[in-house]
């Protein structure tokens, strides 16, 4: 059946993959002048997070210290905290070092790909998941590692604006998402939802760090949103 085994998460996952390979050339091309690709395959191996990655190597760019990067990377990645917790309710049989094994290789775009999947079929096994999991983290440890390698081809990556393109995919992630979504949820739902997190985000990056009031901004939107589902 669809959706129940290691091979069709996998083919769920080409879509991503071929992001993570174009956006990983582009944070190894920026990177090039930072790290080795060695150092830039531990990285990827060890933090896999773009978005962590590219304030890694801008941290690196001015020497920031280490306690600095830890806690830059640490706060950016609060999210998947929320991201896992509302996965492991799909996989409420499996083991704890099942959900943990699930967990340490989710992103924003293999948590996508799930809820995508969960709209045609509630069953989804966890060999389903390991395909899609897996087949994003090694679409990016190539991705990074070649980038890094030919980056010494381009003295000035920066021109190119290649430091967008995890941006980028963002925001077409969240427009596939929202579509899905606007079938699930009402317009008016939505809009509250999305306001709330905008107008607490808009008021909380004045009072504290950006990856921070990004964290308390999604909260306040799912307070709102589990509110809005109990009426």
């Amino acid at each position: 059946m669809i959706g129940k085994n290691f091979k069709t998460g996998v083919k769920a996952a080409v879509p991503t993959a071929l992001g993570y390979i174009s956006i990983g050339l582009a944070c190894g091309i920026i990177g090039a002048s930072y790290v080795t690709p060695l150092e830039m395959a531990l990285m990827s191996i060890l933090v896999y997070a773009g978005s962590a990655q590219f304030a890694m190597l801008a941290l690196l760019a001015i020497h920031a210290p280490v306690t600095a990067i830890v806690l830059t990377v640490f706060l950016i990645n609060l999210r998947l905290f929320l991201l896992g917790l509302h996965t492991s309710t799909f996989f409420r049989h499996a083991s704890l070092w099942q959900n943990i094994g699930i967990g340490i290789l989710l992103t924003d775009e293999t948590y996508g790909v799930l809820l995508s999947e969960h709209v045609h079929t509630k069953d989804i096994s966890l060999q389903w998941m390991y395909g899609n999991n897996m087949t994003s983290y090694l679409a990016w440890m190539i991705g990074t590692v070649v980038g890094t390698t030919l980056g010494s081809l381009l003295p000035n990556p920066e021109v190119f604006g290649l430091d967008f393109a995890l941006v980028g995919m963002f925001i077409g992630i969240f427009s596939s998402q929202f579509l899905v979504m606007l079938h699930k949820t009402k317009l008016q739902k939505l809009i509250v939802i999305l306001a709330v997190v905008a107008l607490s985000f808009y008021a909380l990056s004045m009072l504290v760090s950006s990856s921070l009031a990004v964290l308390m901004s999604t909260l306040l939107g799912c307070a709102v949103g589990v509110m809005l589902d109990d009426k």
